[in-house]
């Protein structure tokens, strides 16, 4: 029976993590960590990469595209995988391949392997996100998910983080290759598969393929109900909403800030790497603060929150001319953008049943990251035509609305039990 204390809800008791959970949420951090500082590493040397390979600056950002492409498929092949035979085989599996495809990027002869690799290791990075956030998920307590989501979901931005520390190092320091930066990618990589290996079973997945085996119902089923397929629309459409968010404020500011035609800030390559780590640390704070919020307030106040928080720090975050001003303003934007995001691994989990949470949380995601891979080409055109500051705030204000306006649409199961409801497609109702 729920308790009020002074008026407001009693709060059920915090439990402390064991250390199997704990293991289960390092291994997945570590791992969308190193997923994010390899997609990231590219961001920082286009403009190295032009030169080295003899292509343009439009072809080489067609890499960054080429990744978000083949997410999806990622997503799609390790979530099906996972939701039969477990979490543990199918994340190993994907953190040996994405390690080495980013290790062989290094070594890429011309621009056409360069592309190849990329398209590889897009699936190696859309099968992670997916099965780390459930397994992590899945074994957090209820509680605490919030916190931990937030925690979780900025592993991405702190392999933002790492990318721009390790371009300082390898390019102002060592001077070095953008070959370098590939190389360094693959040990810890490999330490988060150290860490993997020592994790359990996921525990709400056996209790889930014990009830269909009782119930005999199979993935079909559940995959093909229709409240399961409305809400999977749903969701696609509002993770296409959150990378195009995520990417549009992120993906072409590097290039923004050291441009020196296009209304580019003209900063040197040392300053605008120090800006970068400046708002990822915003992007961690956000994410931290707004997932740990979400626990008292829902999950959909906090997104709708923060989204509209971030549309009056546009006009600072794309019209600053200053190395000072930018920092502020990127910072206080991801501080909004990533506190949006820190919300999601939770958020999806709960909102997927049981017997297919390794492949719709993740496949969701990847979907809309698919639909929003081609903000970054429709950023760089309307720099050309308009400049960079246009640029960003034309494509910026519309979307921090739509996600608003999406995620209020929605509904939450904010601290559902996983792996306790029955496996019958028709009891979806908690879905619906």
């Amino acid at each position: 029976m729920r308790q009020l204390l002074g008026g407001r809800e009693a709060r059920p008791p915090r439990r402390r993590l064991t250390a199997d959970q704990r293991n289960s949420f390092i291994a997945a951090q570590l791992g969308w960590t190193m997923d994010a500082f390899d997609f990231f590493i590219v961001v920082f040397v286009y403009g190295e990469i032009s030169k080295s390979l003899h292509v343009s600056l439009e072809t080489v950002v067609f890499l960054s595209t080429a990744t978000l492409l083949m997410r999806p498929l990622g997503a799609l092949l390790f979530g099906l995988w996972a939701d039969r035979a477990g979490r543990r085989l199918p994340l190993m599996v994907d953190v040996c391949f994405y390690s080495v495809v980013g290790f062989l990027c290094a070594f890429a002869p011309n621009f056409t392997v360069l592309l190849v690799l990329r398209l590889l290791y897009g699936i190696g990075m859309g099968g992670e996100w997916g099965l780390g956030a459930a397994l992590a998920m899945e074994k957090i307590p209820a509680e605490r998910r919030g916190f931990f989501s937030g925690l979780l979901q900025e592993g991405y931005s702190f392999g933002y983080l790492l990318a721009a520390l390790a371009y300082l190092l390898v390019h102002s320091e060592l001077h070095l290759s953008w070959r370098w930066l590939f190389g360094l990618s693959v040990v810890p990589a490999l330490i988060s598969l150290i860490v993997r290996s020592r994790v359990k079973e996921s525990e709400a997945w056996e209790n889930t393929r014990e009830s269909m085996r009782v119930t005999r119902t199979s993935m079909r089923d559940v995959l093909l109900n229709g409240k399961v397929v409305r809400r999977f629309a749903y969701l696609v459409v509002l993770m296409t909403a959150f990378n195009w968010m995520s990417h549009g404020t992120q993906d072409v500011f590097p290039t923004f800030l050291k441009a020196t035609d296009q209304g580019g800030a003209h900063l040197s390559a040392t300053t605008a790497s120090w800006i970068a780590v400046i708002y990822n640390i915003g992007a961690i704070i956000g994410g931290l603060i707004a997932g740990a919020l979400s626990e008292r307030y829902g999950r959909r106040y906090m997104i709708v929150f923060c989204a509209l928080l971030g549309l009056p720090v546009v006009p600072l975050f794309a019209y600053s001319h200053t190395a000072g001003m930018l920092a502020l303003g990127s910072f206080l934007m991801q501080l909004m953008v990533q506190g949006a995001w820190g919300v999601i691994p939770a958020h999806l989990t709960e909102l997927s049943p049981d017997a297919i949470r390794g492949f719709y949380p993740g496949v969701t995601y990847q979907l809309g990251n698919c639909l929003a891979a081609f903000n970054l080409p429709i950023q760089v055109a309307l720099a050309k035509s308009h400049g960079y500051p246009f640029a960003l705030a034309a494509t910026i204000v519309p979307v921090l609305v739509i996600v608003a306006v999406l995620t209020l649409a929605g509904k939450e199961a904010k601290g559902i039990s996983f792996g306790s409801e029955p496996a019958a497609p028709e009891r979806t109702a908690a879905y619906s």
